[in-house]
């Protein structure tokens, strides 16, 4: 794969690639400081998270509840498995940024499972129920909220730093290769 990346990055420009990388800075820096923080993604996220919802509705309140979750955490999955069909390195490479973003969120809402403190969005007008109270509590694991939303916010740090030094080489490859491919 890394050989494929380097053949891709012939003639690509890097200048606009970069500043997408660096943007993707500002965000996990404003992450970093708040997992709220609401980025241009974050609605995004939300209205992926919601429709997650709907889509596993009728699969029982379990799975209706973590269809949420699983959705919001599947759709840059998805964008990594469509980009690599199209052998687009970097468009994979910001989907990691974007999953990060997700992680993030996901922690931030677990680590709320017990105090559940944060303002809830829902659709309709029933009852609003906090997705990780519910799933812990059936799993057994609420006194390890905090736990588990370590682990998953380290993994949104992993999944950015992917973003950023392989973000980083590609740009590289694209600064040192040759614009044009030599000609035989």
């Amino acid at each position: 794969m890394i050989d494929e990346a380097k053949a891709w990055s012939y003639g690509k420009a890097w200048w606009w690639r970069s500043l997408l990388l660096a943007w993707f800075g500002y965000v996990f820096a404003g992450l970093l400081h708040d997992p709220g923080n609401a980025n241009l993604f974050g609605m995004f996220n939300l209205c992926i998270h919601e429709g997650g919802h709907l889509l596993f509705s009728r699969c029982g309140q379990f799975l209706a509840i973590a269809g949420g979750t699983i959705t919001q955490l599947s759709a840059p999955l998805y964008g990594m498995w469509n980009f690599y069909r199209q052998k687009d390195f970097f468009s994979i490479i910001l989907c990691f940024g974007w999953l990060s973003t997700n992680l993030f969120n996901v922690s931030q809402y677990m680590a709320d499972a017990r105090s559940m403190s944060l303002q809830l969005v829902s659709l309709g007008s029933g009852e609003t129920i906090h997705d990780w109270h519910y799933l812990f509590g059936r799993m057994g694991l609420l006194p390890y909220d905090h736990v588990v939303a370590g682990f998953v916010w380290f993994l949104a740090v992993l999944s950015m730093a992917v973003c950023f030094m392989a973000g980083a080489w590609l740009l590289w490859q694209m600064m040192v290769q040759p614009r044009r491919r030599p000609s035989l």
